[in-house]
């Protein structure tokens, strides 16, 4: 199957075109300035998901922070919460954090070069492993992810679906074949990046692009029909009221959310899902949910605040309370200023901003 995709394909020309391209037109990013698998690790992980603009702040960070893997692995997970808070997709930091500590227990601190123990620490998936390989060790070792199947997909002119994983396995086959075997790090950093600046996902800048000439959807004039993807299932909306609830002390209440599932170990504020919350004379009732059997007096409306994660939309009515308690079961009453010391989800970030104004 795959030597009849390739056949026929100038395999030599498209790798000196594509690294050729690459080395003279790659962005200056501050993990292209180190060859430390433990680096090229949190960029990889960060890049997940997120712009590169975002990331790098993030980045420059987090190795501030934690310069070697035994630093991470020796922190405390909500200072690396807090450390990635914004960032977005927090299970990332959490496998991160659970790697570091298995890669100093189990082999004294040194990130695995073989490819195949590298993949089975927590959080390091088929592109990870394929891009920390190539990079870090010059293995030629398939990296493969949307802008590479992209590219790929234009380049021989594939009219797979990319969204079945059957697919993604097909490419890492073709890229094993494609891949320069003396520099595995610049092919695999050279796709990512023709996919990212040339070969976007709308009006690809074809008559830029160094690989042109191997291209078959640019000969058939198909470039803008290529990659075939079906749509996702739709996102389900889920509906919560969010209490920005304050004692008599100016303290505000906060919890934190199960150590499994969307956002574990975050902070937020006391959310109800809006189908059990009940509102009468200003009053929430107690009995309308188990985890606040306190009284809660509504003051008023804040605002709304919409947040959109890969499956799931939340939207949140926010509202300003008052109580007289001091302490209750799941909560933690804390100063507006000690806020800054949990590590929050981006939504209730936005939340907290109203405690500000």
């Amino acid at each position: 199957m795959i030597e009849k995709v390739l056949h026929p394909f100038d395999k030599l020309a498209f790798q000196k075109n594509l690294i050729t391209w690459y080395e003279e037109n790659k962005r200056i990013l501050p993990w292209r300035q180190t060859t430390n698998p433990y680096y090229i690790w949190i960029s990889e992980i960060m890049l997940q998901q997120t712009k590169v603009d975002t990331v790098i702040h993030y980045y420059e960070k987090f190795i501030q922070a934690y310069p070697t893997i035994g630093d991470l692995a020796a922190a405390d997970e909500q200072e690396v919460l807090k450390l990635w808070e914004g960032l977005g997709y927090y299970s990332r930091a959490r496998n991160l954090h659970h790697a570091a500590k298995e890669v100093v227990e189990k082999y004294d601190g040194i990130v695995p070069d073989d490819p195949t123990i590298l993949g089975t620490l927590k959080g390091i998936g088929p592109y990870t492993r394929g891009a920390i390989s190539s990079i870090a060790f010059g293995l030629p070792e398939p990296a493969v992810d949307g802008n590479v199947m992209r590219v790929l997909s234009r380049v021989l002119l594939m009219k797979d679906n990319i969204s079945e994983a059957k697919t993604k396995t097909k490419f890492e086959h073709l890229i094993r074949e494609l891949i320069s075997q003396d520099h595995p790090s610049a092919f695999n950093q050279g796709l990512m990046e023709l996919g990212a600046l040339i070969c976007t996902p709308t009006s690809p800048a074809c008559l830029l692009c160094p690989v042109q000439n191997e291209c078959r959807a640019f000969a058939e004039g198909m470039e803008q029909e290529l990659p075939i993807k079906l749509k996702k299932k739709k996102q389900r909306i889920e509906a919560y009221d969010v209490l920005l609830v304050q004692n008599n002390e100016g303290k505000v209440a906060i919890e934190q959310r199960p150590n499994k599932g969307l956002l574990a170990n975050m902070w937020q504020f006391p959310m109800i899902d809006q189908l059990i919350m009940d509102i009468e004379d200003g009053v929430l009732k107690e009995s309308m949910d188990e985890r606040y059997r306190i009284p809660i007096n509504i003051e008023n409306k804040l605002g709304e605040v919409r947040h959109v994660f890969s499956h799931i939309i939340w939207e949140l009515d926010v509202y300003a309370a008052t109580t007289d308690i001091k302490a209750a079961d799941g909560l933690r009453f804390v100063s507006v200023d000690e806020l800054t010391n949990y590590p929050f989800s981006v939504s209730h970030l936005k939340i907290r901003e109203w405690l500000h104004k």
